[in-house]
């Protein structure tokens, strides 16, 4: 059974050529960013990671993609390699990475995958949803006077966990999201069956 991943395992890192033979298409991305904006999540959702996407291995070009929404960009899409080497000025993401695996990924067959990819591309380009990590503030805030209850309701504006809530919904993968009404990188770290696979070996 899958245990919560509150904090980040004690996992020995893996390189990027190790991970190339052991990450599957709809893998999660889970990371511990140590920038501003990603203290600022972390804060905001009391939990320690501040980033989620998934990856979609591309046989045909031999690539590991990696699909999420980042600030400011919005919906786009990086090979994995990025992550690991030249995520920005020649540098690896600036934080910790690791790869997770939902244990309902195992029944998702190549159609419903090539469904997944085609609503996840279909997304390219939309905007990053710059006021949602304050609405998710504020509704932290109003819980703890009482209003704990909300309704998740997304627009065609995404921060980096509504995109892949709904990408993984497009499939019948269902993550539960906050009762205050929003979904945080914490809420699929937290999500029943999902399991970490291996720690990232950032290049710095």
């Amino acid at each position: 059974m899958a245990v919560p991943i509150n904090q980040f395992p004690n996992l020995r890192p893996k390189s990027y050529d190790q991970l190339r033979t052991e990450v599957k298409s709809g893998d999660i991305l889970m990371c511990q960013g140590s920038g501003i904006f990603s203290q600022m999540i972390q804060k905001v959702t009391k939990s320690v990671w501040s980033h989620v996407a998934f990856v979609m291995k591309l046989e045909e070009i031999d690539r590991i993609m990696v699909l999420e929404s980042v600030e400011p960009i919005g919906v786009r899409t990086v090979p994995l390699s990025h992550y690991v080497r030249d995520y920005k000025n020649g540098k690896g993401y600036p934080g910790k990475v690791l790869v997770a695996r939902h244990d309902a990924f195992a029944d998702v067959t190549e159609k419903k995958l090539h469904k997944m990819a085609q609503f996840a591309v279909d997304r390219f380009g939309y905007p990053y949803d710059k006021d949602e990590i304050a609405r998710i503030a504020a509704r932290i805030t109003l819980g703890l006077f009482g209003l704990k209850k909300g309704k998740a309701n997304w627009d065609q504006e995404y921060i980096c966990s509504e995109y892949a809530w709904e990408c993984y919904r497009s499939v019948g993968i269902d993550i539960a999201y906050d009762e205050r009404g929003f979904i945080a990188p914490r809420d699929f770290a937290r999500a029943t069956g999902v399991k970490a696979v291996a720690a990232v070996k950032v290049e710095r």
